[in-house]
């Protein structure tokens, strides 16, 4: 069949590449990725890692027989640990599962908080996986083990190392429910598996994908078997392109990349590494042999890429090489490259590998080589590529137009255009792919980057009604306090992530303790990407702060164990709404000038109350206008707590947080009513308006005073002072449990005040409180009645809790004129509310009001122990003034620590914010790991002695080790909870020491115990495993009558004999 001409390849839509997360040796994250290639530095090691010691135990056997090149490698530190628990995998799941799958977990986890998407968030979604996997050395470690005899250990060990189920587990893990993929074409495996994301991507297959690659070195076989062909460096370098190359050095390590078509990464303001403009994949077919490259397949699939990607030849600025370093496949590498891009060029083709830094990571390789190029792009500088003294003379660089970064090099753009690179990933077994990057954005240098630039602004909708007439449309909102919201799965790593924040403070002080509106902007985004682009987990800290200077120093109180992580899991929410007594002169105001949605609830209320009165109720509220109207005439007053707990009622909304039962104190019931559906928020304020002024309008002199006392002993302070009364009576107002509310004639409640106080009660008089809810307010019911026959009512459409009868309302009932007259006059039942509160499992309790007042009554009031979180909506006066804030956004982050479900995009809404680069999760890792056993036993054909040995003068020496659980039979030999070795072993190992093919009898005369063998235990506590001892069974030539002496010797770890 004729083969399509390249030119008419079709191109199709880009994808950019929206998040990143690593772990390379050296690098555990992006920013120490960058810091190691921009230093020019080698993750390459002599000798193998002092941490993961189950996994170096197993590499080399026997540190005798090691090749040369067996002695270098690029390592994970801690391969052995991974955060269980996080995933939900039980410790003997995550035991037999394969290091790989568990940095395709956590690294997948990171990559998508990079790109700032709450991971939790995508369950259900189009979210294909796309990796790069070729290795399952941990199963063979299992499979030499016994722990697979347990029924759930043998099925964990199948799904824990097959290559399917570790892009299966990602998706399992995320609820995702695109195309999981695993792919193994050996070296261009991570590559080939972007390219299929890519693809994946444009047929629609996927709406945003995760692809990268992953290995890990386990088994040192492996290590021998490359290094014994040729293919390892001996001296531990990667010399690609130099005179001197050699071979490779193996490296580990994990690379995924967030993928998104680039019209809807630009639609919805991610922010954008680089961007994939064209992808291809090939086979060498038939090459002069299996695993030699062929130079015209290199070279075609670079120029197919470059078709798809509709980019000339000559525009790209560099390449990413494979460049593996081989005598071979270097020369092939450089010809292929050279003449597929230098069509058209009049500059020379930049040329660079990774591999030089942190060895070649084999199927996780081509994920380094796009994360260094798409880091490269963003900086402005391609980091040195090291090892390059002398270039290799079978490279014909005088015609090819190649240059060696081997220096850092400036990004070399020209006219203003993005960069432009390739990336190249060759596999052994001939499957070629190239990829064409190119940039997107300025390089780093935009405020707010520092490691990567930020989104573009994206709008955060905000939903109001229009205007009343004569208002203007709100402004952009200048909100002053912002929130941080930290969470885990253990307060642990909500303190270790209060400490990286402290870190990102630290690295970006320059931009950030400047005030002003650059570092508002910053700290902005920085909370805003916190709250969309995190999941939110159930160890809670929310830090809320106005500055950098204030960031400190609450993540500093969290660090330090001051301010600990909620745990709640509160989900039964009920409103509280404040009574008179709660008002004061500037009450809404911050709320006003900073939030849209109150501001939007005022405005209406405002607007009905011009119409009714001809005068602002928020000029009242702010103090604009003394000669509009006093807040503390009931004729204002009411009106006044109404419209702003109605505003907080929509602001609570707006994040996401409606109740499931309402309650109100007094007046604060006609704003629980109107949360509950019974009218509209017009007429509702006209309702409590025309209430205030018959209650202001009320003749004589009335007081109320609050009495902290059991409610029986009021009422016979009450009884009494009513029976020497010849006035009205005074009533009790309310019974709110610990506190009763007494109201009357004003020098009745006084004489009433007085003496509780001589009795030792604490008893205050309400500032400027008519007498609610006693015989002076009958005046006045007739007319309010009237008042709400001429609204239009509804029966409540979610739980409304009557402060007449403490009870919820029944379904279907109106609470019509008769309701709120005897409301009006009969005592608030507060104590009973409560109760009905308590019935009703409410688990947390948000107050709405000028200030707190309620939350106190609640928690004191509260039947047994399990009280409900209180949180309080608004500061009091005192404070609201010392801090310059509302308190509303502290209060949302109490309820969000109490285990909320919030919306906090609402915190933002009418804003535009940016998603920035922040720290990703702390995992909190524990050991899990399957011990390999001792082979040289094994290695000798003896299960017991070992390797033996015989010396020039006719001694034979076995050596072996021997641990708790090795042989697995000494473990049942316990003396005082610690593993001895038996006396019969020393028996057997002289028995066999003489005669290993067991012919004959054997007699063992004069046994002789010098001292116990005592093997090291493991610790249960770090899940360290058990030590070992090197065995020596000593066995001198046969004298006279053919008698032989046995010795044995032991030697530990941690002893010197």
């Amino acid at each position: 069949m004729a083969r399509e001409d390249a030119g008419a390849v079709p191109t199709s839509e880009p994808v950019a590449i929206i998040g990143m997360a690593c772990r390379f040796p050296g690098a555990n994250d992006i920013d120490a990725f960058w810091r190691l290639l921009e230093a020019g530095e080698s993750a390459v090691i002599e000798g193998v890692p002092g941490s993961g010691v189950g996994r170096i135990g197993e590499l080399f056997p026997d540190a005798d027989v090691q090749s040369e090149a067996c002695r270098f490698g690029a390592y994970l530190d801690e391969i052995d640990q991974f955060d269980a628990s996080f995933f939900r995998i039980s410790p003997i799941e995550a035991q037999m599962l394969d290091p790989q799958q568990r940095m395709m977990l956590e690294t997948s986890w990171q990559a998508l908080e990079d790109a700032g998407i709450d991971p939790d968030g995508l369950a259900g979604s189009r979210t294909g996986v796309y990796a790069g996997i070729s290795n399952n050395e941990y199963r063979n470690l299992i499979l030499d083990t016994s722990a697979t005899a347990e029924p759930a250990a043998s099925l964990y060990s199948v799904t824990g190392t097959s290559f399917n189920t570790a892009i299966g587990r990602v998706a399992f893990a995320l609820g995702l429910q695109g195309p999981a993929l695993a792919v193994d074409t050996a070296c261009s495996s991570s590559l080939v598996a972007v390219h299929q994301a890519v693809v994946g991507l444009q047929r629609q297959e996927a709406d945003l994908a995760l692809a990268g690659g992953v290995h890990a070195i386990l088994s040192g076989r492996l290590l021998e078997m490359r290094a014994n062909a040729g293919m390892l460096a001996p001296d531990g370098r990667c010399k690609t392109f130099d005179a001197a190359a050699n071979g490779y050095v193996r490296g580990e390590g994990c690379g995924i990349l967030v993928l998104k078509r680039l019209s809807d990464a630009e639609a919805d303001g991610d922010r954008i590494w680089a961007v994939v403009r064209g992808a291809a994949l090939n086979q060498d077919g038939a090459s002069p042999g299996l695993t030699v490259p062929s130079g015209p397949a290199q070279q075609q699939v670079i120029v197919d890429a470059l078709a798809r990607a509709d980019i000339e030849a000559g525009a790209v600025d560099y390449v990413e090489a494979h460049g593996t370093g081989t005598p071979v496949g270097d020369p092939i590498e450089a010809e292929a490259t050279g003449t597929a891009y230098g069509q058209g060029r009049d500059r020379p083709l930049l040329i660079g590998s990774v591999k030089t830094n942190l060895g070649h990571l084999e199927a996780a390789a081509g994920s380094a080589a796009l994360i260094k190029v798409a880091l490269a792009m963003k900086h402005g500088v391609i980091p040195r590529h090291l090892n390059y003294r002398e270039p290799n003379p079978a490279i014909p660089w005088e015609r090819l137009p190649l240059q060696v970064t081997a220096e850092p090099t400036e990004w070399p753009i020209a006219g203003g255009r993005a960069p432009l690179a390739g990336i190249s990933g060759f596999g052994w077994s001939g499957t070629n792919a190239h990829v064409v990057l190119e940039g997107y954005g300025a390089p780093e240098g935009t405020p707010g980057a520092a490691g990567s630039a930020p989104g573009a602004a994206r709008p955060v909708e905000l939903l109001l009604p229009p205007p009343p007439e004569g208002k203007e449309e709100a402004a952009s909102p200048a909100r002053v306090t912002r929130l941080l919201p930290l969470s885990g799965k253990s307060d642990e790593a909500v303190r270790d992530l209060a400490g990286q924040y402290l870190e990102w403070l630290d690295n970006r002080s320059g931009e950030l303790d400047v005030p002003g509106t650059e570092a508002d902007a910053i700290l902005a985004d920085m909370a805003w990407t916190a709250s969309v682009g995190r999941s939110q987990l159930g160890n809670r800290a929310g830090v809320t702060f106005r500055d950098a200077s204030s960031l400190r120093e609450v993540l500093t109180t969290v660090v330090e164990g001051e301010h600990e992580p909620g745990t709640g899991t509160a989900t039964k929410v009920a409103f509280a709404y404040t009574g008179q007594a709660s008002q004061w002169v500037g009450m809404g105001e911050a709320l006003y000038e900073r939030e849209p949605v109150a501001r939007a609830v005022l405005d209406r209320c405002d607007a009905v109350l011009r119409e009714e009165r001809g005068k602002s109720l928020l000029d009242v509220m702010f103090g604009r206008d003394e000669s509009a109207g006093d807040l503390d005439d009931p004729a204002w007053t009411q009106p006044a707590i109404y419209a702003l707990e109605c505003a907080l009622t929509a602001l609570w909304e707006s994040v996401g947080v409606r109740p499931q039962v309402v309650v109100g104190h007094s007046l604060g019931e006609i704003a629980a009513a109107q949360a509950a559906g019974v009218y509209s928020l017009e007429d509702g304020l006209l309702f409590a308006a025309r209430r205030g002024a018959l209650m202001g309008a009320l003749p004589g002199e009335g007081a109320m005073a609050a009495v902290f006392a059991p409610a029986d002993r009021v009422t016979s302070a009450v009884e009494a002072q009513n029976a020497s009364s010849e006035g009205p009576d005074v009533s009790i107002a309310a019974d709110n449990g610990a506190q009763q509310v007494i109201s009357g004639p004003a020098d009745e409640v006084q004489a009433l005040v007085d003496h509780f106080d001589s009795e030792g009660l604490w008893a205050r008089r309400l500032r400027k409180s008519p007498a609610y809810h006693s015989a002076l307010v009958e005046p006045a019911l007739d007319d309010l009645e009237a008042v709400l026959g001429e609204l239009d009512i509804e029966a409540p459409s979610i739980d409304l809790i009557s402060s007449m009868t403490g009870r919820l309302v029944e379904p279907g009932t109106l609470l019509d004129g008769a309701y709120w007259r005897r409301q009006a006059r009969e005592p608030v039942a507060f104590r009973e509310c409560i109760a009905t509160l308590a019935d009703e499992g409410i688990e947390i309790v948000v107050e709405l009001g000028p200030q707190a007042v309620l939350g106190t009554m609640v928690t004191m009031g509260w039947p047994g122990r399990d009280e409900p979180a209180s949180i309080s909506s608004l500061r009091g006066p005192a404070e609201a003034e010392e801090t310059g804030d509302s308190g509303f956004v502290e209060a949302v982050g109490g309820a969000w620590e109490a285990g909320l479900a919030v919306s906090l995009e609402g915190l933002f809404g009418g804003e535009e914010r940016r998603r920035i680069s922040l720290p990703t999760y702390p995992f909190q890792r524990d050991r899990h790991w399957v011990e390999a056993p001792r082979r040289r036993r094994l290695a000798a054909g003896h299960p017991l002695l070992g390797v033996r040995h015989e010396s020039p003068r006719g001694e034979v020496l076995f050596e072996t080790e021997m641990s708790e659980d090795d042989p697995a039979w000494l473990d049942d030999h316990r003396v005082f909870g610690r593993v001895i070795a038996p006396g019969a072993l020393y028996g057997a190992m002289a028995a066999a020491a003489v005669s290993p093919d067991g012919a004959g009898p054997v007699v063992i005369e004069d046994l002789q115990l010098r001292s116990a063998l005592v093997l090291p235990e493991g610790d249960e506590e770090d899940g360290s495993a058990p030590g070992s001892r090197k065995v020596q069974v000593v066995v001198e030539e046969a004298g006279t009558g053919g008698a032989q002496r046995v010795e044995i010797y032991s030697k530990g770890e941690e002893d010197g004999g």
